[in-house]
Formats: structure tokens, C-alpha cells, sequence
């Protein structure tokens, strides 16, 4: 991550691991999570912190959670369900339950398909934040398998040329596993800026580089900024202008809307869709190849 968008050391306070997740899963037993399901999402933020995506962790997210439980955005203990399903695919309604939650039970899903019949693919709509969508996609890679993620919510994002937004910032995350080496995890937005590391700017006092955001009437800002109100701006797409490519980051969102919205029956935002809808896969190495040489052609 940036050095822009961390925490400066003089404000930080270090705790072990351990502890922080024992905190934040007591806070999710008390927004009225299971005590099995409280683990599973503090085991999400915290991982993240880990991984250095402060974005995605404890810090930046835990509040506005709590936030959502309050507001009744975000419902605990959900009666989740499988609407749709065949041997390799299901559709889940997540019935506004937390994605963090339920993400890791999608790929599961997904892996146990995968490891039946070589391919498992699950979408999920009504459902809560997703939070780091890579932590789904090691889940995979964990199981000597291949995760691909993808997640769609929100709508701050402007198409290029365009003035008014009509997408999320839609991360894509795949990972893969090695033998020796660390497995490869890609993951990240597909606009110029990931959303949550805008409201980390905003706490740490960081300015927006140029081609990050755009005014009200769509021209992509030309010098650093600094940002007041997140709600006032917009997202330029991953690239920030057509001639640095936003078009290729305009493409790489409405192909996640694609996979995460209409493929799980659902409404992307700019056509009324609330809440998030997301997408998780494994392939099965062993269906396709032989898992060994695939890990140390990865190394």
C-alpha cells in the first residue's frame, strides 16, 4: 500500500494478532453474529491487516459495520439460502447477511463443487459488503485450486467520458498456488482508487494524486487533492483518462457488474440494485493438469 494512505507512526499502536481478533469478534457477537460466524468475520478484517490492505481491515471498516448493523442494512445470524443450483454452480440470496460472513461459505461451496466436478461457481445477491475479496480467493488456493472473486456495490464510479457515476469499484481478485514460493494474489479495483482508500486519505490527512477522482461534471482533477467530503466526489475508472486507458478500467467494471450482478439475477445499482452482489470460483488444478507441475512452474 501506499505510503500516502498509512497510518502515521506516531499514531499507531500495535497489539497482537491474537488479541484484536478476540476483540473484534466479541463486537460481532454483540451486533448478534453467532459466535462461529463472529470468528469467521474477524478472521477477515484481521487477515487483512496482516496482509497490509489497511483498506479492508479492522481500522477502516470495523465502524462503519457496526454502523450498517444499526441501520438495518446488515443483518445478523441470516437465514441465507440456496436459490439455484446445479452440480457445479449455485445462486445464493444472502438475505442481507454480512459477506464477510457468508463469503467464506460461498467459496467453500465453490471448492467443494470444484473438487467434484472440476469447476464450482457461486454468485450471491442481497448481500452485505464483501470486505478484501482476495481472503475468498486464497481460500482456494489454499486447497491446491485456482480462486477467482469478483464483488459490485455502490455506484461512485463515472464511465469515461461520462459525468454521472454507474458503477462500483468492482475489485477482481484471482489467486493461485506455488510450492516453495507464496502463492500469487492479485486483488484490487477496478477504478483508479479502491473507495475504502479514499476514506483512509481522509483520516490520515493524504492528498488524491491527479486522474484519481472527477468533478460533478466529470473532468478528471489535475493536481493533488486534498478530500473533504467523499460523498462530493466521483471515482474515475483504473486508468483515469481515456488516454491512460480508463476505458480498459471502465471494461474491467462492467465485466465484474456482469459476472456479480445480472449473472446472480439481480439489478446493478444503475438500474436500481441495492445492497452487493458478488461472485466466487475455483477450478480444480487436477481437472486440468497435473497439480505438481502446475506448483513449480509457479515457483
Amino acid at each position: 500500500m501506499l505510503e500516502r494512505f498509512k497510518v502515521p507512526k506516531s499514531d499507531q499502536i500495535r497489539i497482537s494478532a491474537n488479541s484484536l481478533r478476540k476483540t473484534v469478534s466479541a463486537i460481532f457477537e454483540k451486533m448478534g453474529e453467532l459466535p462461529t460466524d463472529a470468528a469467521i468475520a474477524a478472521d477477515v478484517l484481521v487477515t487483512a491487516d496482516l496482509r497490509g490492505v489497511e483498506s479492508h481491515g479492522v481500522s477502516n471498516m470495523l465502524r462503519a459495520y457496526v454502523d450498517r448493523y444499526g441501520e438495518g442494512t446488515l443483518k445478523a445470524n441470516t437465514g441465507w439460502r440456496i436459490v439455484r443450483e446445479s452440480p457445479s454452480t449455485a445462486t445464493i440470496d444472502a438475505e442481507k447477511g454480512h459477506a464477510i460472513i457468508l463469503g467464506p461459505k460461498a467459496m467453500e461451496l465453490a471448492i467443494n463443487k470444484a473438487r467434484n466436478v472440476g469447476i464450482g461457481a457461486v454468485t450471491m445477491f442481497n448481500a452485505g459488503h464483501s470486505g478484501p475479496i482476495g481472503h475468498y480467493a486464497m481460500l482456494a488456493a489454499d486447497q491446491d485450486m485456482i480462486g477467482l472473486t469478483m464483488t459490485s456495490a455502490g455506484m461512485k464510479i463515472v464511465p469515461t467520458f461520462g459525468a454521472e457515476p454507474r458503477l462500483g469499484t468492482n475489485p477482481i481478485a484471482i489467486a493461485a498456488p506455488a510450492r516453495n514460493e507464496a502463492p500469487f494474489l492479485y486483488d484490487a479495483a477496478t477504478s483508479s482508487v479502491a473507495g475504502n482508500k479514499l476514506k483512509l486519505a481522509q483520516r490520515v490527512g493524504a492528498k488524491l494524486l491527479p486522474g484519481w477522482i472527477a468533478d460533478l461534471d466529470g473532468n478528471p482533477n489535475e493536481e493533488p487533492v486534498s478530500i473533504k467530503d467523499i460523498d462530493a466526489i466521483n471515482i474515475l475508472p483504473l486508468g483515469g483518462t481515456r488516454e491512460q486507458g480508463s476505458h480498459k478500467g471502465y471494461g474491467f467494471g462492467m465485466m465484474a457488474e456482469i459476472m456479480t450482478s445480472l449473472l446472480s439475477g439481480s439489478l446493478p445499482p444503475m438500474l436500481g440494485g441495492e445492497l452487493s452482489r458478488h461472485f466466487f470460483a475455483a477450478f480444480n488444478i487436477d481437472a486440468f493438469t497435473d497439480v505438481e507441475e502446475f506448483k513449480d512452474t509457479m515457483d
